[in-house]
């Protein structure tokens, strides 16, 4: 079983390989692309699943490729198509992200026990608490307001994104098995 040291330490090792920078340059090229087809719900909500990459890549590469692809995503995304003022707590969301499901998901076989924990962790702490905390600071809007329409979304989508990450990653496991 590999510890989580050797996890941050393999996934560092992998930013010394070009095949991983230009993976990684296609997923925050299809994550922008997925990004175009999210649908608004209101002023503070957002159907989107362009995430779907952010796990990928903690899959592939593991938390230190995923935190810094999380960081790119964002701030290209931002830079292309603003929605808003830029505020850097969603760019450190979407490091956390990166880091959570690299930490779960790298080196291991695809679960779906493993994917629910990841989603479930990343809809928690980065989706519900923190972006409802961001959306807080950036709009006045107060917290416990917004927390309710949030957190259900997040519930409603959780199965959707687990089943989705589920088939994208068994796919990966299986190109990956291909190439070695």
């Amino acid at each position: 079983m590999i510890n989580i040291k050797e996890i941050f330490l393999f996934s560092y090792n992998e930013l010394k390989k070009v095949k991983t920078i230009t993976t990684v340059a296609m997923f925050v090229a299809l994550s922008i692309i997925l990004g175009a087809f999210t649908v608004p719900i209101g002023n503070f909500l957002k159907i989107g699943f362009s995430s779907l990459t952010t796990v990928g890549i903690g899959f592939l590469f593991g938390p230190i490729v995923g935190s810094i692809f999380g960081a790119i995503t964002d701030i290209v995304k931002y830079m292309l198509k603003p929605t808003g003022p830029f505020f850097p707590g969603f760019t450190f969301n979407a490091i956390i992200a990166g880091i959570m499901y690299g930490s779960i998901l790298y080196k291991k076989p695809v679960s779906i026990k493993r994917i629910l924990i990841a989603e479930i962790l990343v809809s928690f702490i980065c989706n519900i608490l923190l972006g409802t905390l961001w959306l807080n600071i950036l709009y006045g809007k107060a917290f416990f307001a917004i927390l309710p329409m949030r957190a259900i979304k997040n519930i409603v989508l959780l199965p959707i994104n687990s089943f989705m990450a589920f088939v994208i990653l068994k796919f990966l496991e299986q190109c990956k098995q291909s190439l070695k």
